[in-house]
């Protein structure tokens, strides 16, 4: 058992998520690195390879590609090929060398996690965004916003699945949907699947998009990293899985000479998360559930303050547009919580709770929510 109540002091550490605040008494609650000590399973695998005094270049081995295979099949019912596996420092970095790969320009989903609306530039691509759409039923593809969004120069799709900020967990028909989409319009989709660990409703079930057929397959690129699940982000190892060799051959092109190789205590990391953190994910899964249930209880009872349902990842999506704030993000700064801004992802009025932390924790900054909710 793992001890998820506990506390650990981060401060003064090398943790951005508290550097930002450092002095301060503010609670940070931005930035998506959970509070709590990666798996024991974990720990040993890196103190394993510590005891092993040379750090040369690095490569994952057999036993790291077979504990790959075997956890997408088992938790996805995914069968891929070694092969189609191509190792990267970070899911950044994928959806980065994406957009290089794929001539053409690019759609997303707004809101959304700000490297999707950050890579199609840096790439020199034109970005085309289909806002999604929320209502009492929760948040939704605009299947007409797509359509209007999608240009003949339209070559990308960047999906983010679970969805960061909004919490969903796509359905098999969503999918189904943006695939035909896809198909029709003869886009590359490229899904960020790093949150496919931490869908908290037990009704519900990551399904990969590549997994839905083989034509979604063909056209697919998707990115997954044991970082966001196992909470080791700072180790710096994630996976692009490319079936289709012609599409994985521009891809390996785009990375040539600028993205470096995982590091081997990551590659470490990855094998024993995938192959030997069963019992622990589960209880972190129940934690996160509660703490979900906590927060959005909370949200409920405050005036101004709204969200949806939470069906996947830590992250609460919480509309404060009804406080009539200027700055909702810097307004709860004042009163000890610090929240991700929405306009980074596409949504001013808007902020991101992240509630992986003891709840102990969340207990404090949820009475801090509520004092500034208060005195807006």
């Amino acid at each position: 058992m793992s001890d998820f109540t506990a506390v650990i002091d981060r401060r003064g550490s090398d943790s951005i998520k508290w550097g930002r605040y450092a002095g301060r008494d503010i609670l940070p609650l931005w930035v998506a690195d959970m509070d709590f000590a990666a798996p024991p399973a974990v720990l040993a695998a890196l103190q394993e390879r510590l005891a092993h005094p040379v750090f040369g270049y690095g490569q994952p081995g057999p036993a790291l590609t077979e504990s790959v295979l075997a956890h997408l099949e088992s938790e996805y019912d995914w069968r891929i090929a070694a092969e189609a596996i191509v190792w990267l420092p970070g899911l950044v970095s994928g959806l980065n060398i994406a957009c290089r790969a794929i001539d053409g320009d690019v759609l997303t989903a707004a809101p959304i996690y700000p490297p999707f609306l950050s890579a199609p530039r840096l790439a020199g691509r034109t970005l085309h965004r289909a806002d999604l759409v929320a209502d009492d039923a929760g948040w939704h593809w605009d299947k007409n916003a797509l359509a209007a969004a999608s240009t003949v120069n339209t070559r990308l799709f960047l999906l983010c699945h679970p969805h960061n900020p909004v919490g969903r967990c796509w359905r098999r028909d969503e999918l189904l949907d943006l695939a035909d989409f896809a198909e029709r319009h003869d886009l590359i989709v490229c899904a960020d699947e790093i949150h496919c660990g931490l869908v908290l409703d037990e009704t519900r079930r990551h399904i990969p998009f590549a997994s839905l057929s083989p034509q979604a397959a063909r056209r697919s690129i998707t990115l997954m990293a044991p970082s966001k699940t196992f909470n080791i982000p700072g180790l710096g190892c994630a996976f692009a899985v490319i079936p289709d060799a012609a599409l994985r051959r521009r891809f390996l092109r785009a990375m040539d000479g600028i993205v470096p190789h995982p590091n081997v205590l990551g590659l470490a990391a990855c094998e024993a998360a995938y192959r030997d953190c069963g019992d622990w994910h589960r209880e972190l899964l129940a934690v996160l559930r509660a703490n979900r249930d906590r927060v959005e209880l909370t949200v409920d009872r405050l005036p101004g303050l709204k969200m949806h349902h939470v069906e996947a990842t830590y992250l609460a999506w919480i509309d404060a547009r009804g406080l009539g704030l200027a700055d909702a993000q810097a307004h709860f700064e004042q009163h000890g919580i610090g929240l991700s801004d929405g306009r980074d992802f596409g949504a001013p009025g808007w902020l991101r709770l992240n509630f992986g932390c003891p709840p102990a924790t969340l207990e404090q900054a949820l009475s801090r929510l509520a004092a500034g909710a208060a005195a807006a």
